[in-house]
């Protein structure tokens, strides 16, 4: 299919390009950017009037929930979601169950995902067998078979020699480790952050040294074995600091952060709000204004949704006994460009955290308008006001914290292999 897309802004932050243009494509490729390629002929064409041009959305952290949790939501109802949202790529942890732990789990991931045609799924292997945090996994096997890193997930290896040997293993292979910090000792059994309003409210909390401790320890295994790691959802401002400290050093680390714990606090937890129960908690004011910095130094390379659905028991019980993780993905583009006129970022900045820093981070070649690139890509308008509803989202998940919030901005197109994905009508 060969498409035209006329007079729309292109952000493509490799070529630091921010102009009002067109994009060509054929053949699953742009071909042209800026002009039109002498004699080219669409069999479709779409004018805009400019709206955003940007390289498809790679999202570092996407539950899919498949297989073994689909009661809560599946390769196909999150790929919906996910185009909807500019999501052509997305990373999926490896806590599914079977755990992604050998080479069958990944390719009945990837039969389910080709069958659809829909948004590309690289997944993640784990590091340990079962997550058990004990027995390394063939990390071989899972390189071929597809894995673009390896993760231990949620279940933090608390044996540090086991800790180091996998960091050795992973750099054999140059594949990157996905590291969420935390210290399980330090969080105990912890729901939130540690501070006045989890005294208030009578809830466990968990420290921010439950995190800074565990990047700590990761930084010196780092140093000793040369492994690329990229660490997960920050979420407080020594974090920032202790990562930005290490880059400065030359450590080859990259970092992202949630878009929840961009916009949200301990605050919004108060009167035990279920929807604001995720991992990493939620901190301070001063944490949120602090990874706001950090990903306007370039200290945190990525913004991701951590999108988590799930069923509506798991969000019913008591605030302690509910499940972390909230449904995010497709408030991702809108409350990422929002930082554009609230926070004082570029557009360019904001899509290069969204696209070609993420894509860097697994080794993919993604998120570039560049003549030759592979046309994926979605179109933004950022004037269209909107009310995300809970119930209407196309994700299985409906545990947002953002239900009823008032966006100024929704995805309008999204192609992979330049053929029109989703439509907004």
């Amino acid at each position: 299919m060969r498409i035209l897309i006329r007079n729309g802004r292109l952000i493509c932050p490799l070529q630091q390009l921010d102009d009002v243009g067109d994009v060509c494509i054929a053949d699953g490729r742009i071909v042209a950017v800026g002009a039109p390629a002498d004699g080219f002929s669409a069999d479709l064409e779409i004018t805009l009037e400019g709206e955003f041009i940007c390289p498809g959305i790679v999202d570092l952290s996407v539950h899919t929930r498949e297989p073994g949790f689909e009661h809560k939501a599946s390769i196909a109802s999150e790929s919906a979601a996910a185009l909807r949202a500019g999501v052509t790529g997305m990373v999926c942890p490896p806590n599914t169950r079977p755990v992604t732990d050998n080479p069958a789990v990944v390719e009945l991931v990837r039969q389910r995902q080709a069958r659809l045609k829909q948004t590309r799924i690289y997944p993640l292997g784990a590091l340990t067998r079962g997550l058990e945090g004990r027995q390394l996994t063939a990390v071989a096997a899972l390189r071929q078979a597809g894995c673009v890193g390896l993760s231990n997930a949620d279940r933090p290896i608390v044996d540090t020699e086991v800790l180091r040997r996998a960091f050795e293993y992973a750099a054999s292979f140059e594949l990157p480790v996905f590291i969420h910090p935390e210290d399980s000792y330090l969080r105990n059994q912890g729901v939130m952050h540690e501070g006045k309003i989890s005294t208030r409210l009578g809830l466990p909390g968990i420290p921010e040294t439950a995190e800074t401790s565990a990047i700590s320890r990761a930084l010196l295994l780092i140093e000793q074995t040369g492994v690329r790691a990229h660490f997960c959802r920050l979420s407080c401002a020594r974090s920032v600091e202790l990562v930005g400290a290490a880059k400065q050093q030359g450590l080859p680390i990259s970092a992202d952060v949630g878009i929840c714990h961009l916009y949200l606090t301990e605050t919004d937890v108060d009167g035990f709000n279920a929807q604001c129960h995720l991992w990493p908690p939620l901190r301070t004011d001063r944490d949120r204004l602090a990874l706001l910095d950090g990903l306007r130094r370039g200290v945190i390379d990525a913004i991701c949704s951590d999108h988590q659905p799930h069923d509506e028991d798991a969000k019913a019980a008591p605030f302690s006994s509910t499940e972390a993780g909230a449904s995010t993905l497709e408030a991702l583009a809108p409350l990422a460009f929002n930082l554009v006129a609230t926070r004082a970022f570029t557009p360019t900045q904001i899509i290069g955290a969204l696209t070609c820093h993420p894509a860097a981070v697994i080794g993919i070649d993604s998120g570039s308008l560049t003549p030759g690139a592979l046309a994926d890509l979605f179109i933004f308008n950022d004037r269209q006001q909107w009310t995300l509803s809970a119930a209407a989202l196309t994700s299985a998940g409906k545990n947002t914290p953002f239900d009823g919030w008032e966006m100024c901005g929704r995805v309008m197109h999204t192609f992979i292999d330049g053929k029109p994905a989703f439509t907004y009508e």
